[in-house]
């Protein structure tokens, strides 16, 4: 499965895109309205991705299940690399995060853990995006919104503005990181057909016939106290993986406690 990455598009032009601030002219120029909305066929790009993969949301097939011809579709989105961004921040605006003035849970763990939750849920929503790199994101309003909430539980802490700024990135990376890596396990369940617990009981003659003691003897003293991780220890890897994902949050949150 292909990565695709986002925002590689004009920046202008993406930009106008995110924020609704362009139409498509050419049908204006030749004095037809548009038959479409830029919302609809984002999201019909992002129900394609949704039922088939990140490749099924291509130019031809959202027009296809649009109903009208490619070029039509160029006039709304002129390239790929923008309606990919288009579907990222639209689908990272799903997340319900309080925004200046929302109501929001009172204890500022808690306003993470609504974080966690509303990002782990979107990427089980949504397990294609887990295939699409935002190392350069789209600068929209799902982005912009989500950056403003942890910046705002920081200042909450009472971190000052540099520190709460390293503290909401260290969330963010943990947590969509994390979020991703799920979503991803899951989308290689559904498209293979195998859940990873049958996968590793496959290679289970690994642990019988090449594990050597003596080259690992930590991963073996963990073994025996049975600590481990993944079927051969006795747990599902899907068990293992939440316990280590929450393990870390809370750690982490500790550590920003103590330095606040």
């Amino acid at each position: 499965m292909t990565v695709q990455h986002s925002g590689g598009g004009p920046p202008d032009r993406t930009l106008a895109l995110l924020w609704r601030k362009t139409q498509p002219t050419p049908d204006r120029a030749r004095g037809r309205k548009p038959t479409l909305q830029l919302d609809t066929v984002v999201d019909t790009a992002i129900a394609l991705a949704d039922e088939r993969g990140i490749a099924a949301a291509s130019m031809g097939n959202v027009a296809k299940a649009l109903g009208v011809g490619t070029m039509t579709l160029y006039t709304y989105v002129p390239s790929k690399e923008e309606l990919l961004d288009l579907m990222v921040d639209q689908v990272l605006l799903e997340r319900r995060l309080p925004g200046p003035g929302d109501d929001r849970p009172a204890d500022w763990r808690a306003q993470v853990e609504l974080y966690s939750d509303e990002t782990r849920a979107m990427f089980s929503r949504h397990p294609w995006l887990a295939r699409v790199s935002t190392i350069r994101p789209p600068v929209g309003p799902g982005m912009l919104a989500a950056r403003e909430y942890l910046l705002s539980t920081m200042f909450a802490l009472g971190l000052p503005p540099a520190r709460a700024n390293l503290a909401a990135l260290a969330i963010a990376t943990y947590v969509d990181s994390a979020a991703g890596a799920e979503a991803e396990s899951e989308l290689i369940e559904r498209t293979t057909g195998q859940t990873n617990d049958a996968w590793w009981h496959e290679r289970g003659d690994l642990w019988e016939n090449y594990f050597d003691v003596d080259r690992y003897p930590t991963m073996t003293a963990v073994w025996n106290d049975g600590a481990g991780g993944g079927t051969s220890y006795g747990g599902g890897t899907r068990e293992v993986s939440t316990q280590a994902y929450r393990f870390g949050l809370d750690h982490l949150l500790d550590g920003i406690a103590a330095g606040a």
